[in-house]
């Protein structure tokens, strides 16, 4: 076991089995009795001091949970167990849990609360209803399956074009309710008020306050 405050580093040119022997080490053996992770990177690093760690991995970095897949340049894991995560440069990911991946500028995953921060350029991927969304920043909360996105928000689902500053996205009852100027793009028609909620499964729409809208004649009707 290693001394508190010990430095460990390597570079892929360790073996797996040594990588993951450091890194259990690092981890006082705690982090992976809790939970299955396995890694990768080019290099890596770290260091233990009393109950808090940190290992930084660099280069192709990628980790697996037991729910969650990240990939980016640099990923550092610290707390106690290693339960926070901190990914940056060319990030992307997936949940296999309900098949969502997304890909983004900067991540920060709670491994304890299953919430996951994406920041900056965030682009995701729900196959699951067949959607995807766009905003500056989202957060993603894995156990009650609920995404909140905010600034320059973009959502589409088959013939749905959704817009707004500020969204909340429900993947198990699929309802989206979207404010700060929404607007809602059905085929060739348009809804527009200060709170939108659609149903992505019966395409229904509710609007509350300022209700304008428009709605384009078609020739099969």
């Amino acid at each position: 076991m290693s001394a508190p405050g010990k430095f460990l580093a390597c570079s892929r040119r360790t073996p797996a089995a040594l990588l993951a022997l450091i890194l259990c080490s690092v981890m006082h053996g705690s982090f992976c009795a809790a939970e299955n992770i396995s890694f990768r990177a080019d290099s890596m690093s770290g260091t233990t001091s009393g109950k808090e760690s940190h290992a930084v991995l660099s280069g192709n970095a990628y980790i697996a949970t037991e729910s969650m897949e990240i990939r980016a340049d640099t990923i550092e894991l610290s707390g106690k167990d290693f339960r926070y995560v901190q990914a940056s440069g060319n990030v992307s990911g997936s949940s296999s849990a309900d098949k969502t991946s997304f890909t983004c500028t900067t991540l920060s995953y709670d491994r304890k609360t299953n919430i996951a921060v994406l920041q900056d350029s965030v682009h995701l991927t729900d196959s699951a209803n067949d959607a995807t969304a766009d905003a500056e920043l989202m957060e993603y909360n894995q156990k009650k399956k609920t995404v909140i996105m905010q600034i320059a928000v973009s959502i589409r689902q088959k013939e749905n074009t959704c817009t707004g500053a500020y969204a909340l996205y429900h993947q198990d009852t699929k309802l989206l309710f979207l404010s700060g100027n929404p607007q809602v793009k059905q085929k060739g028609d348009t809804f527009r008020g200060q709170e939108i909620t659609l149903n992505l499964e019966t395409q229904e729409v509710a609007i509350d306050g300022r209700v304008r809208g428009s709605v384009t004649r078609r020739e099969d009707e």
